[in-house]
């Protein structure tokens, strides 16, 4: 039998398509019926958020590929051009399914319940009319700035991802294009017969106008109740297009139609060459909203002249135009599940439980030094980490705390704390990651504020993302200094963490805090240690850590030892990665998966990959946690981590692996990891065929694991005689790391 190449194109999937398959997924929970109807519209704005970012990072870079001739082949063997046609032709396919989500299900549901949404602007009742017009008059129109193309004024910018309604207009008779009315009434006549013979036979000049809907105006408008009590909503364009004759009075306006554009917006960062990172940065997030057009979406029924104006102008080729079957850009839908009432249509909102080794009275110090303690959010409350770093920044004990931040949230109390903690005197070190997409200037701002506090604020790494969750507190006690550290899978932002599921770890460990230490020296300075206690770091080590614990594994199996290999995370892609997976399982170690977006393995192959299993889980919680398992011939090793199998994550972030030690905390991942296995109500099963589908669930008891950890916590909770206030779920941001 000839030896099998695990590198071979045929063994893997490509990282674009995966990526589609997954926001697919996504799409599968706004049709799903048995689902909230208001969180079925939730999944579908998420599902329209997560294409704009996918455009505007993933399909640019492949496009920035093609216009530079890079034919390199990826890891499944397709060029970036092969690439890009089957992007735009699945995302056709997804789009078609969208909208008929939308318009099919959605909207003929939101009816019945007692909302209805206007879809055109020609459907309002006269009521409506005068409601709407009145609107238009006293709040849009004075906000509106309409902009005419003419040999004086050349086709605007048009931002990126905004909201524009395009018009063609006809000049009225015997008016100049400020309004005024000519003199010379014969010459007007002759001018005037010249017109209409001309436009007999071409039709009449047109001029491009257009307008861009204000963002700072809600785009969801109510309009009076019906007489049996129905909600009317209309979205803002269809008022702006209703009225567009009032912002071109001199004209008739031929036709309106909403657009939308997607910009390049994968900042190009010459880090070596910048003098300052703070600056350049800076410099770059301005040209976000103005990078090369890739993408044009247009109403399906936009007159052919405008859409034709509108591709040249914009440089748009014709594959990357989107013809659009319903009102662009999904993502107000958000802000339609926010809508006050229709409680019966939503998930009751959740409400994380406490953490019983740490009730609220307590000192978080005193009861770290019992023993480490595991946080499972959102499950439970991330308020246990907040107060470690606000004790940290009051406690006259504390000398020192330091810490990486990559996504804060928007009036964070980490940030607040980190700043009192400077002013009280403590040694204060922030490593601010500015490169964190899309919270560029977030950090920014949060960066700025803490120097003014007196913190020694470091902008990230030149050349690496630095993706690690550590924060170390440095503590005076009465047998010595005692280091206190808290190591997490997800970010300081306590907004997220009612959102997404992920590990921390509050410890007092004195290796890892000898660890901790390193790698904030490392992180500030040249200083690099020669050897790791406990944690391993990426881009030097870490590869290489997951590449032996993975090689032991199939040395396990290939002498008839108990061999097991169990991974959470967010994406797996990296081909290293994968050929060793591939390696293990061939030499019999069973390798179970579960990987929520990119998964660029694929499973069943005959004599590869039979020995893997994959599974997907897409829920109310965004599945955030990195877990490894490996039995190690029954010395069993638990790490958990902030780096999925990317070759990013481990080539180019700095990012940690830490390890469970704790035997009782050891069991509780272990528990973990079987219900996630065992979910049968979100979990999706990669197929041999590169399908994903949900579990046949006949004969079976139903497990949501989410649901599961829900009530699992509030148990745990309830054995602390603390009461909880009831149970809901919030909305869910996707924001890919």
């Amino acid at each position: 039998m000839d030896a099998i190449d695990v590198k071979s194109y045929e063994y893997y999937t490509n990282r674009e398509l995966s990526w589609l398959k997954f926001n697919s997924r996504v799409l599968e929970e706004a049709r799903d019926k048995t689902i909230p109807l208001f969180e079925r519209l939730k999944f579908l704005s998420i599902t329209a958020s997560n294409l704009d970012e996918f455009f505007m990072i993933r399909v640019a870079s492949l496009k920035d590929m093609v216009n530079a001739k890079y034919t390199r082949r990826d890891i499944a063997g397709l060029t970036p051009q092969e690439q890009l046609d089957q992007i735009l032709s699945a995302t056709r396919e997804l789009l078609d399914l969208q909208y008929s989500t939308y318009s099919r299900s959605l909207l003929p549901l939101l009816r019945q319940h007692g909302l209805l949404v206007v879809q055109e602007h020609e459907d309002l009742t006269m009521e409506q009319k005068i409601f709407v017009d009145q609107y238009f008059r006293e709040n849009v129109y004075p906000v509106l700035t309409p902009m005419a193309v003419d040999s004086s004024r050349p086709f605007p910018l048009i931002r990126n991802k905004s909201l524009n309604i395009g018009a063609l207009l006809a000049k009225k008779a015997g008016r100049s294009l400020d309004g005024s009315v000519g003199t010379d009434q014969a010459s007007e006549k002759v001018k005037g017969k010249e017109k209409k013979n001309k436009e007999r036979e071409q039709g009449p000049e047109l001029e491009f106008a257009t307008v861009q809907v204000p963002s700072g105006l809600p785009r969801i408008v109510r309009l009076p109740d019906e007489k049996d009590g129905t909600q009317v909503v209309i979205l803002l364009e269809e008022i702006i297009e209703r009225n567009m004759g009032q912002l071109f009075l001199s004209y008739d306006v031929v036709c309106a139609h909403p657009y939308r554009i997607m910009r390049n917006a994968d900042l190009t960062i010459e880090e070596d060459e910048a003098e300052d990172l703070l600056k350049e940065i800076q410099k770059q997030l301005k040209k976000r909203q103005w990078g090369e057009a890739i993408r044009l979406e247009a109403e399906e029924k936009m007159d052919r002249r405008l859409l034709k104006l509108l591709r040249r102008e914009l440089s748009i080729k014709e594959d990357s135009i989107f013809e659009i079957n319903g009102p662009l850009d999904l993502t107000f839908l958000m802000k339609m599940y926010g809508m006050d009432g229709f409680a019966e249509l939503k998930n009751p909102r959740h409400v994380p439980a406490p953490v019983k080794e740490l009730p609220g009275d307590c000192d978080i110090f005193e009861e770290i030094r019992k023993g480490d303690i595991l946080l499972h959010h959102p499950f439970q409350t991330f308020d246990p980490v907040v107060r470690f770093v606000q004790q940290a920044a009051r406690d006259p004990q504390v000398l020192a705390i330091k810490q990486t931040l990559y996504r804060v949230s928007g009036n964070s109390p980490i940030i607040a704390a980190l700043a009192q903690a400077a002013e009280n005197g403590k040694q204060v070190s922030v490593l601010v990651e500015l490169k964190a997409r899309f919270d560029e200037e977030n950090n920014i701002i949060w960066a700025k504020m803490l120097e003014k506090a007196g913190c020694h604020v470091i902008y990230g790494l030149v050349g690496l993302k630095t993706h690690s969750k550590i924060t170390l507190v440095v503590r005076r006690e009465e047998d010595g200094i005692r280091r206190y550290v808290h190591l997490g899978t997800g970010n300081y932002n306590d907004s997220t963490a009612k959102l997404y599921t992920d590990l921390g770890l509050l410890t007092c460990s004195a290796l890892i805090g000898e660890d901790a230490t390193a790698v904030f020296n490392m992180l500030s300075g040249y200083s690099e240690p020669v050897s790791w206690h406990k944690l391993s770091l990426a881009p030097l080590w870490l590869r290489d850590s997951f590449i032996q614990l993975i090689r032991r594994e199939k040395e396990h199996a290939k002498n008839g030892r108990e061999a097991c290999i169990r991974a959470k995370m967010n994406s797996l892609c990296d081909p290293q990665i994968i050929g060793e997976l591939y390696e293990a399982a061939m030499a019999g170690v069973k390798i179970d998966l579960i990987i929520r977006g990119i998964c660029c393995l694929k499973t069943g192959i005959p004599g590869v990959s039979e020995n893997i299993t994959v599974r997907s889980i897409v829920g109310n919680f965004l599945e955030h946690s990195r877990i490894f398992y490996f039995a190690n011939d029954g010395q069993e090793e638990v790490y958990c981590a902030s780096a999925d199998w990317m070759p990013r994550n481990l080539d180019r972030r700095v990012e940690i692996l830490f390890p469970i030690e704790r035997p009782e905390l050891k069991q509780e991942i272990l528990h973990i990891l079987e219900i996630l296995l065992t979910d049968n109500v979100k979990a999706h099963v990669l197929k041999s065929d590169g399908s994903y589908e949900k579990i046949d669930r006949r004969g079976k008891i139903s497990l949501d694991s989410q649901e599961y950890f829900t009530q699992e916590a509030r148990e745990k909770a309830r054995q602390e005689k603390q009461e909880l206030p009831s149970r809901v779920f919030i909305p869910e941001e996707h924001i890919e790391e």
